[in-house]
């Protein structure tokens, strides 16, 4: 079980309080379909993801990168339990879709350079720290049925 400061939940809040989920989720997602490209795989029923404008004006593409972020909600409304709250979407991930669970790291790292270009010098590093905590159990929580 990870242990949280109350300085890491304030700091995992406000940062999730300051998202615009329409446009933060979709800026992340299409910057990892851009800078890593075989991630795109995962989204060939997506339509057109040719080059990086078709990936960032893919109406799909914005809806699931919005859907990424209610998924990290369920994770901040339950941070003392994520790997189960996550049991599910890592089945579905893992047993259905077949990801590649590293694909889940190079998301949370385009999303962390997302948030640090929103809050500039607000994004310190002991805001850093625990922005990075949390994505870290959400992503080993992600990659749980792998294992």
């Amino acid at each position: 079980m990870v242990v949280w400061t109350d300085q890491e939940r304030a700091a995992i809040s406000t940062i999730m309080g300051g998202l615009n989920y329409d446009v933060d989720g979709p800026k992340a997602l299409s910057r990892c379909l851009i800078v890593y490209p075989w991630t795109q795989r995962y989204f060939g029923a997506f339509g057109n993801l040719y080059n990086a404008e078709a990936i960032k004006n893919n109406p799909r593409i914005a809806e699931h990168g919005t859907k990424i972020l209610h998924g990290l909600d369920r994770a901040l409304k339950n941070m003392d339990n994520i790997k189960e709250t996550y049991t599910e979407l890592s089945t579905l991930h893992s047993e259905k879709l077949h990801v590649d669970p590293d694909n889940f790291k190079l998301l949370a790292d385009c999303l962390t350079i997302v948030i640090a270009a929103k809050m500039g010098t607000s994004f310190g590093p002991d805001i850093q720290a625990s922005w990075q905590k949390f994505l870290s159990v959400v992503v080993s929580a992600l990659g749980r049925q792998y294992h």
